[in-house]
């Protein structure tokens, strides 16, 4: 995730919120062991839609917080929640997340294929929405499910709680009412997040200084302590140095673009600019201000809605720019497993400037992990963007999907709602709505 708008800088005083000490050991434990659902009947459901994985992990945190106040909990998706064990259930917590300009998570795609009319006059439920003001339909799918709920006999046991940006105070209010539930009034507060040190070791400019585009960086750090674990799709969470004139506490979310095997966390960030010319708040520091070698506060962050699939199907992996890195983790962990037939589809901005880890990329394509690589530029005399390349190459689509192929897109908002047009239009709205539900059209837009 990589764009730095300059609104940014106040709302990330507040975002990703804070993390319970008591959450951080839930989530590592149910991590470890795996999620299962409790068999108690009077069991609340903790349902979760999530597009990074940041309801996921406030879900966890929540299961904990219940668990911790002798509440029994499932933890559930809500692609995976069906029509049966929603009604059954006295008690459910939905935290959604709102994607795009008012769009439901890809993850709940099953979810809204299913959503009929329900008898749920036994069940009681609360709603955290999770999303961003600053776009036009803010939390619109948590409102919607919210009105779909009550529309369905569902009686709600305290008003929507809407999170802008991870507003600290709207998530006091939902522990809050968590505690309601468990009745305790020793439950501890949610921490700050649990940054790990890291330096940084290396800043390259992968663009030329004559791109119409700002500069596009290659981020390279390593840990101070023993490396941790990731996998292709998951985030890095940077937190920002606190200075005057800079909001405290404030970080920022990237696509991690390489493996623990790597023996480096590698990050591709592009500098952005406000409408006043100064650099982005994350951006800035990182491809300029912060010294090689200085210390850098950062936790990894699993983001398992972009998690490649097992068994080793094709994969055509479409992104444009910073969209790279989410795409270049998966082409090295596929290479690293000698896993399937992989396309990638890259857009950037001019043929002469930003042709962008070209011995990288043609190595895997002699190699042979790359089966196609197609570079898209909008610029110059092409002057095209990887959805027209989609359209104009619809026959092979179809024929990869026919394949098994999965489909992972990484990058802005405006390119992966591009993208999704044209897959709709290549394939039709039901099969890509059929490839989200199964897990074969992921995608890391910011």
């Amino acid at each position: 995730m990589t764009a730095d708008p300059i609104r940014w800088a106040w709302a990330a005083a507040a975002a990703m919120l804070w993390l319970a000490l008591i959450g951080l050991i839930a989530l590592r434990r149910a991590r470890k062991t795996g999620d299962t659902a409790p068999t108690a009947p009077d069991a609340t459901l903790v349902v979760f839609a999530s597009q990074t994985g940041f309801a996921e992990e406030l879900a966890r945190m929540t299961a904990a917080a219940l668990n911790a106040g002798g509440v029994p909990t499932a933890l559930i998706s809500l692609g995976d929640l069906t029509a049966e064990r929603l009604a059954a259930a006295p008690r459910a917590l939905f935290l959604a997340s709102t994607t795009g300009e008012g769009d439901a998570p890809d993850s709940a795609v099953a979810f809204l294929r299913r959503m009929g009319a329900l008898n749920l006059s036994r069940v009681t439920y609360g709603v955290l929405a999770l999303g961003d003001s600053s776009y036009r339909n803010f939390c619109a799918f948590a409102r919607a499910l919210d009105d779909w709920l009550r529309g369905n006999g569902a009686r709600p046991l305290f008003d929507r709680v809407e999170v802008d940006n991870g507003e600290t105070g709207a998530i006091r209010h939902w522990q809050h009412q968590l505690n309601q539930i468990t009745g305790r009034t020793d439950a501890p507060d949610w921490a700050p997040p649990a940054y790990a040190p890291w330096r940084l070791i290396e800043r390259e400019r992968l663009n030329g200084p004559d791109s119409p585009g700002e500069g596009l960086w290659r981020i390279a750090l390593e840990p101070v302590g023993a490396m941790p674990d990731w996998r292709a799709g998951d985030i890095a969470e940077v937190g920002v140095p606190s200075t005057p004139g800079r909001p405290p506490h404030a970080h920022r979310e990237y696509s991690v673009a390489s493996l623990p095997a790597d023996g480096r966390l590698e990050l591709i960030v592009r500098l952005m600019r406000g409408p006043d010319g100064a650099p982005g708040l994350a951006s800035g520091w990182l491809t300029q201000a912060c010294a090689i070698g200085a210390p850098v506060d950062l936790r990894i962050r699993s983001n398992s809605a972009f998690h490649g699939r097992g068994g080793s199907p094709p994969m055509i992996l479409i992104g444009a720019g910073s969209g790279l890195a989410g795409l270049r983790a998966h082409i090295k962990e596929r290479q690293a497993a000698g896993r399937g037939a992989n396309w990638l589809i890259l857009g950037e901005r001019h043929p002469e400037h930003d042709r962008i880890l070209t011995p990288e990329l043609e190595t895997c394509r002699a190699l042979g992990t790359l089966e196609r690589l197609d570079r898209v530029f909008s610029r110059g005399a092409e002057g095209r963007y990887v959805q027209d390349h989609l359209r104009d190459h619809a026959d092979r689509v179809r024929d990869w999907i026919a394949r098994g192929a999965v489909i992972h897109v990484c990058g802005a908002v405006a390119m992966g709602a591009g993208v999704h047009a044209a897959l709709t239009a290549i394939l039709g709205a039901e099969a890509l709505d059929d490839l989200t539900a199964r897990g074969r059209y992921r995608r890391d837009v910011y």
